[in-house]
This record gives C-alpha cells, structure tokens and sequence, in this order.
C-alpha cells in the first residue's frame, strides 16, 4: 500500500496536481448532489457516505508511516463532497419560501424592499415585505407596476397599500426550460404578480436607500445625456441597469454572443479596478515623500479595491458583480504581496467564497459561464506554448501588435468553445461568430466605450460632458451595428434541443481536467470532451412539446416548420417552444395544416415516427363534450391532449396527457421514436420549489 500511494504522490507531482482547486471542485460537487438527488433520505445518504470514505481513507492514513499525502487529499476531498451538501441544503432550509397554494386576487400592505426601473417594458418592478392574506404567514412578494401607475415615493422603505393578480413563481415551461421557481424559492419569494387599480402610499421612506437611489439617478443622467439606443447601454455600464435596454437589441447582443458586455461583471470590474490602480500608482509615484516610505503597490491596490467595491455597489451588488469584485480583490492582494496574481489557486478562493455565501448559483449560467472563461483564459495563458508565444523579443511594432490581435482573437475562440455547452444547455442556441465579434467588441468596450463613459461624467460636474457624451454615443453605436450585423448573418446562430445533463458534466469534467493538470495527462480530458461532442450530435429533437398548463403544444419533424395548436400571442410560450423543438422556421397554427383535421373542439393528426403511425387528439377548447363520443375518440388515438380534466372513460392508446396528469407532471417532452417521454416533475425531486402534484 505504501509502495502504491508513493507511486501515486510522484504522479501527482510530476502532473502539476493543486489540491486547492480540487477541493473546491469537491465541494461543487457535494452542491450539485443535492440538485440532483431527489429526497432529502438520499441527501443524508450522501452526507453520511462521504463521511464514511473521510473516516476509511482517515484509519489508512494513521496506519502508514509516511502518512502519505494522497491520502490526507482524498480525506479532506471527502470532507470537502459532504460539505457542499451540508451547505446547499442549510442554504435552501433557511431562505425558502413557500409558494402561494393557487392564483389570487390580494388586498396587501407592505413595506417596500427593492425597486428596480423596467422603461423597456414600460413598468416598475418592487418587491414587498408583506403577510399572506389567508395564512398571515410573513412572505416576500414581487409586484409589476405599470409605468402610468407609479408614484412618487414609491421607493425602498416606504409603506403601501396595493391590490395585485398573484401567481405562484412559474415551474419550468418545458423540460429543459429557465426555472423560475427554483430561482423564487432562493430570493425568498412566496409570489408574483401585477399591481390591479391604484397604489396608496402609507408611509414614506424612512431611511433613504442612498444607493439605489444614487444608482437610478446615475441610470437617468445617462440616459437624458445621451438618448436611443446608445443612451440604455450606456446607463447599463454605468449604473448596471438593463431595464431600458429594448428587446431587439438585447437579442441581437445575445445572438452575437456579446451579451456578457451587458451584464455588469468581470469585465467591467477588472476594467474599473485596473484604471483605479493604474492612475493611482501613476499619481502617487509623483510624490517622492510618499514613494521612500510606503509601497506603493499596496497603497494603490488598496485604493482600487475602494473603487471596485463602490463600482460594485453603485451597480446594484447582484451576484456576478459580487463575485467579480471577489476575484478582483484576491488579485489586488497577490499584487500588493508581489504574487502572481492570475492562477488556478486565485479562482478557487473565489469559487469557494461565492459557492459558501449563494451555493445555488452553481447552477445558474452567470456562475458556470464566468467561471468557466476566466479558467478558460488562465489556462491557455499558463500553457508552455502560449508563454513562448507571448514571450518579450526584439520585433517591429507591427510585428507586436499582429501577435496581440492574434492572441486575443485565440483568447476570444477558447472562450466561445469553453462557453458554448453552458449556452446550449440554459439557452439552447449559440452566437457561433462571437470569436470573431469580441475580437472588436471587447476592446471597444474595455479600452474606449467606458473610459469614456467615466470621462463624460467627471465633465458633467463643470458642464462640459456633451463632446465626450457624442463620442460614447459613436462607440456604442458602433458596438449595436456590430450586434445586428453579426446576428444577421447565415448560420450565426446555432439551434440544439434540450442538452441532457450529462452532456454538460462531460463537458465539465473535461474542461476542469484540462485546466487543472499540466503535462501530458491533460490529454484525458479528451475522452469525456470527445464522448459529450458525440452526444451533442446524436441529441434528440422532440417530437412533440406540451406546455405544463397544456394549452401550447408543438410538433417538430415537419421540415423547418413547427407546427403548433394555437398561434399563441404570448411571446414566452412561443420562443420557449421555438427554442426547445430546436427550429428556426415558420410557425404554422395546427388547423391551417393540411395533415390535420380540426373541428371546433378537437383536431386530429397523424404523424409517422420509425416506421410507425401515432395518432395525436388534441383539444382546443373547454368545450362540453358528449363523454360517449369522447371515449371513441379516445380508443382510436394514441395520445391526447388537453387542458382539462378527462373523464376515465377516455383510454387513448399510449399516454393521456390531461390537466390532471399536467399538474402532476409539468410539461412534456414526447419522443415517438423509442417512445418515451420526459416531464418537468422527473428532474425537480423533492425540493421545497416544485410542488410535485399537490397543488
């Protein structure tokens, strides 16, 4: 055994192994057990087991007599596994709220949390700290307040007196689709809904929240300073606020993969604090005094570290900001200590204090996607090639620049491939050309759009900002044309179905292997990279997609036409169904179909999967039904659908997917070739947020 674990030591040293990232990959394990397992029997199970292999490996050690190493990692692994667990589940336990039992109409008083400014969609949204009308248990509300119906003091602190349509916070759509209600039950919100007649203000703000009113005004000087579009993406780097930003020029950033510029994070941090520490070493070296008798690095890392965390504020404090500002102030330390200040061990102390403060953010996108460029970009930096590539040498300026612009174009490719399964899977669809957009984006951004920005505003203070404004206006315009013209090109944008969950986890693990190893065994990273591309192509497309109220339901397999039974105006609906069947195409209503045989009530359609004819009875209304005729209609189908109840009389063939069974189960993915299908309920388990039927 000794001989082993020795052997195994020397392997580990040779291979560059750091237990420090690991452990905390441990960790994110133990939190994504816990999504994943279904009961909290089973979360006890996994405590329990990872404790008993931390005991094991434990005896192991204090029998050898070298007290290898390996052994003390796999303990503190152990440990680290069960922690993550333990951690994820006091999280849920303490800040869960549950959800409102059914729709209503309530009367409420409260007192005003959150106020966030919508002028895109002509609304405001607040949040309430209120009690449940029927139980008077004390909850947390989220109220959309038409713009029209705003008032003045309508502000953090301030006491109202509303009436609102409340809602449950909305299952996943879809299997595969944005869960909203995990999301509510962490932010603590039992409800949400919009603000019906008048609001009736009750006390006014009795400590002004210094912030975000500093945040709002900011967003509106931004914006009276320089209007159209421009004008919300400027107020967006600014103040961090995105609620002007039209919906047209959202997707397009978002199909141009450039969507990050928007979302104040790393980034704009590490573009605020490099300045801050920057000007600051600048400014303070000129003072001699000073200079003989302090280190100036420290001095000036402390001083962008007050900048960052003011930008950090000023923006709102979300969670990507604040894990940004994290990984900014280890870097400012390192420099302060004359560390090395980009490397594995750095995203780790940063990974693990957000994971410890929002373990549920694990996963959410923002953390997978930053998370991931920024090792992405470590990586590739830390690699022997990369460093000869960019090692100093006498060269032509030319020459210098040339391999700049070829680094980050290299740099901007690694990110997109390292982000591309995270996108796929929350968002099923990809910027393909986003390399090539960031190339000019980022630059454009970092080096010009927000210095400029912060130039505009210092000016502003004398009266004298208009010029540099005209110019922010022409690089944020350029930034928009850029979007659009990326966005609108053939094939910029890749469409794929669901991604399983173990796609993305081969991706994963990958990944993590190959930035966290040096030397050749990094090369396994390609047998789960390899095996997750192979399970990418061979990811099915559903034949048929039931919304979880069963109103909306979509057939692929039509060309690049998706059929659908009613051309629904709700936007939602319609791009969650577009986006999950993987089409791109026209959106065809079932009765204008010739296939399909619509009456008032019912249409009937046959569709032929692997050879075999299924025969679909779908219900288009709530129309009283004679049952005898329902139950024929029922014994010649193979599956019916419908947004109410069925009698049992009606026995279709294979599945019967009812409001009964809907509620129970959510919304349906059908695959006819196998057949199977697979529901929202499959993936939710026990957790406080998914009411598993009994609503």
């Amino acid at each position: 055994m000794s001989s082993i674990t020795d052997r195994a030591d020397a392997f580990l040293d040779n291979s560059g192994f750091d237990r420090g990232p690991w452990l905390v990959v441990c960790f994110a394990v133990g939190i994504a057990s816990w999504f994943g397992l279904a009961a909290p029997w089973q979360w006890a199970s996994f405590i329990v087991a990872a404790l008993l292999v931390a005991f094991g490996f434990a005896q192991v050690w204090r029998a050898n007599a070298k007290r290898n190493a390996l052994i003390l990692g796999a303990i503190s692994m152990a440990l680290a596994t069960a922690a993550g667990m333990a951690t994820v589940w006091t999280r849920s336990a303490l800040v869960g709220q549950e959800a409102i039992e059914y729709p209503r109409s309530s009367m409420l008083s409260g007192r005003v949390l959150t106020r966030q400014e919508q002028p895109a969609q002509e609304r405001v949204r607040i949040t309430l700290a209120t009690r449940d009308s029927e139980s008077g248990r004390a909850i947390k509300v989220r109220v959309n307040v038409p713009s029209d119906k705003d008032i003045v003091g309508l502000e953090e602190g301030s006491v109202v007196r509303l009436r609102a349509r409340l809602m449950p916070p909305a299952a996943p759509i879809l299997p595969g689709a944005y869960n909203f209600a995990r999301r509510a039950w962490f932010d603590g919100l039992a409800a949400t809904g919009s603000l019906i007649g008048e609001i009736e203000l009750i006390e006014i703000a009795r400590d002004d929240s210094v912030i975000a009113q500093a945040q709002r005004s900011l967003s509106l000087h931004v914006r009276e300073q320089l209007g159209g579009a421009s004008g919300t993406i400027a107020a967006t780097l600014a103040s961090g606020d995105r609620g002007s930003i039209a919906k047209r020029d959202e997707e397009a950033m978002r199909d141009a993969g450039l969507t990050h510029l928007l979302a104040i994070s790393g980034l704009h941090v590490s573009a605020v604090i490099a300045a801050a520490y920057f000007v600051a070493i600048k400014l303070l070296a000129l003072w001699p005094w000073l200079t003989l008798r302090v280190r100036l690095p420290v001095l000036a890392a402390g001083l962008a570290a007050l900048a960052g965390i003011s930008y950090t504020l000023l923006t709102g404090a979300q969670v990507p900001t604040v894990r940004s500002c994290v990984g900014a102030m280890l870097v400012l330390l390192a420099l302060a200590l004359g560390r090395e200040p980009l490397s594995m061990r750095m995203v780790a102390a940063a990974a693990m204090v957000v994971l410890l403060l929002w373990p549920e953010s694990l996963v959410g996108p923002s953390f997978q996607m930053s998370f991931a460029a920024v090792i992405a970009i470590i990586a590739l930096h830390s690699s022997g090639p990369i460093r000869a590539f960019l090692a100093p040498r006498e060269e032509s300026i030319a020459r210098r620049w040339s391999r700049g612009v070829a680094m980050l174009f290299l740099t901007g490719l690694v990110i997109e491939l390292s982000l591309m399964p995270i996108v796929l899977f929350h968002f099923h669809r990809a910027g393909i050309y986003g390399a090539l957009a960031n190339v000019i984006a980022i630059p454009l951004v970092t080096f010009i759009s927000m210095p400029l920005v912060a130039i505009a505003l210092l000016l502003d203070q004398i009266g004298l900002g208009a010029p540099v404004w005209w110019l922010v206006g022409l690089s944020l315009d350029g930034l928009l044309g850029l979007a659009h013209f990326t966005s609108s090109q053939p094939g910029a944008v890749k469409l794929l179905p669901e991604l399983s969950i173990a796609t993305l986890l081969l991706f994963i693990a990958g990944g993590l292997w190959l930035a966290l190893w040096n030397g050749k065994v990094r090369l396994f990273a390609l047998a789960p990279i390899s095996i997750a591309m192979l399970l990418v192509f061979l990811t099915p497309t559903p034949d048929v997609l039931i919304t979880r109220d069963g109103r909306h339901v979509a057939i692929t397999g039509e060309g690049d036409k998706l059929l659908v039974l009613r051309d629904s105006e709700s936007s939602y609906a319609r791009d969650n169904l577009l986006e999950l069947a993987g089409v791109d195409g026209d959106v065809i209503p079932l009765d204008q179909w010739p296939g399909a045989q619509c009456s008032r009530e019912f249409c009937v359609l046959t569709l032929t999967r692997a050879g075999r004819d299924w025969t679909l009875l779908l219900a288009r209304n709530q129309d009283l039904v004679p049952e005898r005729r329902l139950a024929a209609a029922c014994d010649q189908s193979d599956i019916v659908i419908a947004d109410r109840w069925l009698p049992r009389s009606c026995q279709p063939r294979w599945l019967k997917a009812d409001k009964r069974f809907l509620e129970r189960e959510g919304g349906l993915s059908l695959f006819l070739s196998e057949p199977r299908y697979r529901s929202v309920g499959t993936s939710q388990g026990e957790h406080g947020w998914w009411w598993g039927g009994t609503r």
